[in-house]
């Protein structure tokens, strides 16, 4: 009996969604338990932090009102009690000193040993009978006794006696009415939606409470206490701030992560089928159309690059085949451009080689024309310095010979460190005549130290290069030669008003014998760019500001000690 072939595409449904619902659902019930247990922590975590917070504002906050109270007692000017405080100074610095803390106090006032009011902030107060607050709580501050009452209407009266500076006896007593409402408020401030707090004395008597407080006293909550530690050294009072919330809205979260862990389980069970069916495809068309491109391509190389992946999934090794067939064929293109620049040259150095002899000896006879021109006594100066540019030139042209003959395996370049701005300044010297000529106004705009660690001789060369092609493009107009530098670079910049170089062309103008100059060769910029090449640097081609051709130039430079 034979038994019955499945389809692949079945076959690795099945194993997929075995192999990989399973794990899924181990996995992602794993993941929900212990995202609900970090939550829970982290919000049981944030409301302890924010209960710490909230008894440390309000030991803080209580702190203050005590220290000022004690301190304010102690001040000179409560020793106009003594005269009843006649010209009225002790009510005019209460009132200012409420005004200063805003809406913290109700009032300041003094009374003296019989309960009557002798200074207050409200002038209307004054000569009341309030006697003395009621105790409930007593601290020292400063060794200085202050008394607090009980809190009747949002009030807390804070006091301290005032003792007299020459007998020590008490003269009356100072009470501040703080205006409790602030510590409703940093509750307030310390929840969120239904969250609700409260602050509880000693004998857990509420002593202030959100205006959700009873919304969340249900057994369906999670809450949490913070007891007061004191303040600078200051032991406080032993209250303590409970902040709770439904315990529905603090695990929302964890609810909606349950219907987000269910939505994936079902999108993973969808994916696996969708990809069960492709992947038998998967495996075996990517190697039938890389083997046709490898054949295609030998036989008709082109620029096409190998086939990527068709389908949804593709077996890693395959994926890594078809980058390694694209890496060799940019590899091939590149090593086929630098053979063809390698040729290109080295046709150079023949033909510099079969002509080294015509061009060498009219330098040497130019050469030793000038020198015996130097020896004339009534030559002017510029005639002198046109015969050292020609002696200098002649030399360097000797050497370019030598060069373009060893072109096939050029002249490593002679480092030393060098001052660019020095070669820029000798290179549109020895120009400004020849660019007068077709009146072209030369400017060179250097930055002082700027040295890099180069062949001088190469350097002038490629400056020179630079300059004479936009000088043969131009028939009037301006170039300029910049020089400046960064942490790591001197940047030479070569622009003109020209008509500049065609976006297209810019790749090409780097490669031996392209040239757009009527009876060019179009060495003279491959030779610069093997000369920037050799020293670490680069060179690119653009679009300049004054509307031709612009040459960046880029070389390490020497940082000055």
């Amino acid at each position: 009996m034979l038994r019955k072939v499945l389809p692949i595409r079945f076959i690795l449904l099945g194993a997929f969604l075995l192999v990989g619902l399973l794990p899924t659902t181990l996995v992602t019930g794993l993941a929900f338990y212990e995202a609900r247990s970090a939550l829970k922590t982290e919000i049981e975590h944030d409301m302890q932090t924010r209960a710490t917070a909230t008894v440390d504002e309000v030991d803080r906050i209580m702190f203050e009102r005590l220290h000022n109270t004690a301190s304010w007692s102690q001040l000179e000017i409560m020793q106009d009690v003594r005269i009843g405080d006649v010209d009225k100074r002790l009510s005019k610095f209460l009132s200012e000193l409420k005004y200063s803390y805003h809406d913290i106090y109700s009032e300041l006032y003094v009374i003296d040993n019989n309960g009557a009011v002798i200074a207050s902030s409200k002038v209307s107060a004054i000569g009341a009978q309030r006697g003395q607050p009621k105790l409930w709580l007593n601290a020292k501050i400063q060794n200085i006794d202050v008394h607090i009452s009980n809190i009747v209407n949002e009030q807390l009266l804070i006091s301290a006696d005032i003792k007299d500076a020459y007998e020590g006896k008490t003269l009356g007593t100072l009470v501040t009415v703080f205006n409790w409402h602030q510590i409703t408020d940093i509750l307030e401030n310390a929840v969120s939606g239904k969250s609700g707090a409260a602050l509880f004395d000693k004998n857990n008597t509420i002593l202030s409470t959100t205006k959700r407080w009873n919304d969340t006293q249900s057994s369906e909550k999670i809450s949490t206490t913070s007891t007061s530690k004191g303040y600078q050294g200051y032991d406080g009072f032993a209250w303590h701030v409970v902040i709770a919330q439904y315990r529905a809205e603090a695990l929302a979260p964890i609810n909606k992560m349950a219907y987000i862990f269910f939505g994936f389980l079902i999108a993973t069970i969808a994916l696996a089928s969708l990809i069960a069916f492709p992947v038998a495809t998967a495996m075996t068309n990517p190697l039938s159309r890389l083997t046709a491109f490898a054949n295609n391509f030998i036989r008709a190389p082109s620029n096409a690059l190998p086939p990527s992946a068709g389908n949804l999934i593709e077996p890693m090794e395959i994926t890594a085949l078809s980058n390694a067939f694209g890496k060799m064929i940019h590899d091939l293109e590149r090593a086929k451009e630098n053979l063809t620049r390698a040729a290109k040259l080295a046709v150079v150095g023949e033909m510099a080689a079969a002509m080294s002899h015509e061009v060498r000896t009219p330098l040497g006879i130019l050469r030793s024309s000038a020198q015996v021109l130097l020896r004339e006594p009534n030559m002017s100066e510029d005639g002198r310095e046109v015969c050292g540019f020609i002696i200098s030139e002649t030399e360097r042209l000797n050497k370019l010979v030598s060069t373009l003959i060893d072109s096939a395996r050029p002249r490593s370049p002679e480092f030393i460190n060098s001052d660019i701005n020095e070669l820029a300044q000798q290179c549109v010297a020895m120009l400004r005549i020849q660019a007068e000529k077709k009146h072209i106004e030369l400017i060179c705009e250097a930055s002082p130290h700027v040295i890099a660690q180069c062949d001088a001789e190469q350097i002038t060369q490629v400056l020179l290069n630079l300059l004479l092609n936009a000088i043969q493009v131009l028939a009037g107009g301006k170039i300029v030669l910049s020089i400046s530098s960064t942490a790591d670079h001197a940047l030479i910049t070569v622009a003109d008003n020209g008509p500049g170089i065609p976006a297209e062309q810019r790749s090409q103008v780097f490669e031996p014998f392209f040239t757009q100059r009527t009876g060019g060769i179009g060495l003279g910029l491959a030779v610069v760019r093997q000369i920037v090449l050799a020293h670490h640097g680069n060179i690119s081609v653009h679009q300049s500001t004054l509307g031709g051709a612009e040459f960046r130039l880029q070389l390490p430079i020497v940082t000055p000690v």
